[in-house]
C-alpha cells in the first residue's frame, strides 16, 4: 500500500513494560528468529521506570531489587538476545484474524507489522475520581497514587505536604512510604473494605513500619477545597458498604492520593473481537496464554491484575514460549476443552480454559479468593472427583493463590476450585 510502510516478523509483542520484556526473551529462547516490541512509551521497562523502591524480584531471581535493577535485567537479555523493538509507537489495532498490527510513529509513520503470532502485554491503567464518583469539588492535589509516584521519582515534583489516601492498593501503600520520607504527613489510609486490598508484606512496611493510620471500612464521602484541596469528610460504612453519614468527620489535608484498583487496557483487545472475562476484565485465555482468537496471546496484568512482578514475568515467559511455537507451527493440538469454574469463595481463575491433548502436561492456575479466611484447604475437583488439595494458612483477596494441576487427571469437562474452611479471618 502506498506510503505505508511494512515489517514482518514471528512474534510481535503489544508493550514493552515487565511483561512484553518476559515474552519477548522467551520467544527469542524458544527459536524465533525476529522478535519485535512495539512500545508507546520513549523507554522500555513500562510501570517499573517509576517504581524505585525495593521488592521486586523475590520470588524469580531470589533477590531484592528495585523496579529499574528488575527491568533492566530483561533489557540486557533481550538485547543480547536479539530482540528488537519500536519506541514512541502507538498501535492504532490489531487485526486478529489477520494477524496486522497497524501503528503509527513519527519514524516511519503509518505502519503494517505482519506476524506470525501476537502477544498482548499492554498492561493496566489506575482507576480514578471519575470512575469511583466521589463527590465535591475539583480542585488542584487530587492524584491517582501512580501518577504521583511519576511525578516524585521521575520527574523530582512534590505533590503535597500533608496527604489522605484512599484505597490500600499497593502503589497506595508504597506511596505512603515514600511521601513520609520526603517529609510529608500521611494522616491516614482509608480503606472501604473490611479487608487489605494490597499485600500484607505492604501494610508492614509501608504502613506499620511509619505509624501510618490504616482505617477499614472507611470511605471519603466529600472532598473540600477550591483552588487546593482543604479536606476531606471521612465516614464508617456499614455491612452495605453505603456511608454511614452520621459518623462522617472532616479531615484536614492538602492532597488525596487515591489508590482504588487498576483497569487491564483492553481497548485493542476489545476492537480485535476477542473474547473479554467479565470478572477480570482481561482477555479469556488457555494455559498457554492463548486468548479465543488462534494465534493472539496475552500476559500480565492486560489479562488479570497480578500482585507480584515475578508472577507477571512467569506468565509471560509462557506466552512468548507458545507464540514462538505457534509461528513455527509447532503448537499441539488439543482434543478437548475444559472450563476452569470459580467454586466457593473464588473469585476467578486465570487460566479460564485448559486445552487437554495427548500429551501430561501441567498447568499452573493463579486465582484471587473473594474474601479473607485463615487455616483453608484449597479444592480442586474434575467434576465431582478431588484430584487436588493444598493446604494454606491463610488466604486474601488482595494476595494472588496458585496451584499446579495436572492435565491427565481432567476427566471432566470442568475443573473447580473452591476454598474449603469454617473459619473466617
Amino acid at each position: 500500500m502506498e506510503n505505508i510502510f511494512e515489517m514482518f516478523c514471528d512474534v510481535a509483542i503489544v508493550g514493552g513494560g515487565p511483561a512484553g520484556l518476559s515474552a519477548a526473551v522467551a520467544a527469542k529462547e524458544e527459536g524465533s528468529q525476529k522478535v519485535l516490541i512495539i512500545e508507546r512509551d520513549n523507554a522500555l521497562g513500562g510501570i517499573l521506570q517509576q517504581c524505585i523502591h525495593p521488592g521486586f524480584g523475590l520470588k524469580l531471581f531470589n533477590e531484592e531489587l528495585t523496579g529499574p535493577e528488575y527491568y533492566g535485567r530483561f533489557i540486557k537479555k533481550a538485547k543480547e538476545l536479539g530482540v528488537e523493538y519500536l519506541l514512541s509507537t502507538m498501535v492504532l489495532e490489531v487485526n486478529a484474524e489477520n494477524k496486522i498490527i497497524t501503528c503509527v510513529n513519527s519514524q516511519t509513520g503509518l505502519t503494517l507489522i505482519k506476524a506470525g503470532s501476537i502477544v498482548l502485554a499492554m498492561g493496566c491503567r489506575e482507576r480514578t475520581r471519575a470512575n469511583i464518583m466521589v463527590p465535591g469539588t475539583r480542585p488542584a492535589g487530587l492524584y491517582t497514587a501512580g501518577s504521583a509516584q511519576r511525578l516524585l521519582n521521575r520527574q523530582n515534583i512534590m505533590v503535597g505536604k500533608k496527604i489522605v489516601i484512599l484505597g490500600s492498593g499497593d502503589i497506595g501503600m508504597i506511596m505512603a512510604r515514600r511521601m513520609t520520607l520526603e517529609g510529608a504527613r500521611v494522616v491516614m489510609v482509608v480503606e472501604l473494605m473490611d479487608y487489605l486490598a494490597g499485600l500484607t508484606r505492604n501494610k508492614v512496611q509501608c504502613l506499620d513500619d511509619f505509624g501510618i493510620p490504616l482505617r477499614l471500612s472507611h470511605t471519603i464521602t466529600k472532598i473540600v477545597g477550591n483552588k487546593r484541596v482543604e479536606g476531606v469528610y471521612v465516614a464508617p460504612v456499614g455491612p452495605d458498604r453505603k456511608p454511614v453519614v452520621e459518623k462522617e468527620e472532616f479531615v484536614e489535608c492538602d492532597t488525596v492520593l487515591f489508590s482504588v484498583g487498576l483497569i487491564p487496557e483492553n481497548e485493542l483487545t476489545k476492537k480485535a473481537g476477542i473474547k473479554i472475562d467479565p470478572v477480570t476484565s482481561g482477555p479469556a485465555v488457555d494455559q498457554y496464554m492463548q486468548t479465543s482468537a488462534e494465534g493472539i496471546f496475552a500476559c500480565g496484568n492486560v489479562v488479570h491484575v497480578n500482585d507480584l512482578v515475578d508472577n507477571v514475568s512467569s506468565e509471560s515467559a509462557i506466552a512468548g514460549k507458545y507464540a514462538a511455537k505457534y509461528a513455527a507451527g509447532n503448537l499441539n493440538a488439543h482434543t478437548r476443552l475444559v472450563r476452569c469454574v470459580p467454586g466457593v469463595n473464588i473469585r476467578y481463575i486465570c487460566p479460564q480454559f485448559i486445552k487437554v491433548g495427548g500429551d501430561e502436561e501441567k498447568a499452573r492456575l493463579y486465582f484471587r479468593v473473594q474474601k479473607p479466611m485463615k487455616q483453608v484447604t484449597l479444592v480442586a475437583k474434575s467434576g465431582s472427583e478431588i484430584i487436588l488439595k493444598q493446604k494454606e494458612i491463610r488466604v486474601n483477596p488482595g494476595e494472588m493463590n496458585s496451584m499446579e494441576i495436572e492435565t491427565s487427571k481432567l476427566a471432566s469437562d470442568d475443573l473447580i476450585l473452591e476454598v474449603d474452611s469454617d473459619s473466617q479471618a
